[in-house]
């Protein structure tokens, strides 16, 4: 199942995704469940497909204006350096654990917005990453039930400021710039992805291929990253972790490359969709 966030008729919803239409649920399903959080946390999606599917209520995808496949996580974690190529390009030393920062939720963009590039940095650069959004809840979770506690999978784009990235040893402020982290076009469940380590990723500036990596390159994998975050924090429904770029950032080209207004990019994941922005300046 294919699930996605939008706007429709001034509101804010959300669907099944069916080749060019979503599928809405009926009133009282959303009355009970105003967003896909809510419905993670009430362990619905197989009475979401079911709802959706017997209401006969669909519209078309150009009739509304994504938003954020999750807009409102409620904790949004990031993995930087989680592949060789990453690591080889930023000459950082190898890392006994992941490196972890937080995103806020004002900096998730949805598919096809216009991402601003703040008018006082010329250094905007992306970051195709696959993320995956908890389903179920839980603390002192073990790798090998990891899979277990992940709803679904998508596209997100970890777009950073590098100069404000490199202010001081955290990377807060480079990764925090409203609007900066593109995240859909959709969440596919984790039913449809049998091996998430057989996919893809490929992300493209004006059609050009600036990075390309199989998921199974990651140095912490996802039932690492799951164990190892969730031994500090409370996993909950609908938290989504991002688990890193592969090499291939403007920052490290030879020379330097970065975004500019009007360029167009897109992160592609093998069976998750094109994630598409344009940029502006703000």
């Amino acid at each position: 199942m294919k699930l996605a966030s939008f706007t429709h008729a001034g509101q804010a919803t959300y669907g099944v995704v069916e080749e060019d239409r979503y599928q809405l649920p009926p009133a009282d399903f959303l009355g009970r469940h105003p967003d896909l959080v809510s419905v993670l946390r009430a362990d619905a999606l197989r009475e979401l497909a079911q709802a959706a599917a017997a209401s006969g209520s669909a519209v078309q995808a150009s009739a509304v204006r994504a938003l954020p496949v999750i807009p409102n996580p409620p904790k949004l974690i990031c993995v930087g350096l989680n592949y060789k190529t990453h690591v080889a390009e930023t000459k950082r030393p190898d890392s006994e654990y992941p490196s972890l920062f937080i995103r806020f939720n004002d900096t998730l963009a949805a598919h096809e917005d216009t991402v601003l590039r703040p008018a006082f940095s010329e250094r905007f650069d992306w970051e195709g990453e696959l993320a995956f959004v908890i389903g179920k809840g839980g603390r002192h979770i073990p790798k090998a039930q990891a899979f277990e506690h992940i709803a679904g999978y998508a596209c997100l784009n970890d777009i950073s400021v590098r100069d404000w990235q490199r202010h001081a040893h955290q990377f807060t402020p480079g990764k925090n710039f409203p609007g900066t982290a593109p995240f859909g076009p959709y969440l596919v469940t984790r039913d449809e992805v049998p091996d998430v380590t057989r996919l893809t990723l490929e992300t493209r500036v004006n059609g050009n291929v600036m990075q390309q990596a199989s998921i199974d390159d990651l140095i912490f994998d996802i039932p690492v990253l799951v164990e190892y975050i969730s031994r500090f924090t409370p996993l909950s429904p609908g938290d989504v972790i991002a688990t890193g770029t592969p090499g291939g950032v403007g920052d490290r080209r030879e020379p330097p490359l970065y975004m500019k207004e009007g360029d167009v990019v897109e992160v592609e994941i093998t069976g998750l969709g094109i994630l598409r922005n344009r940029i502006g300046t703000a």
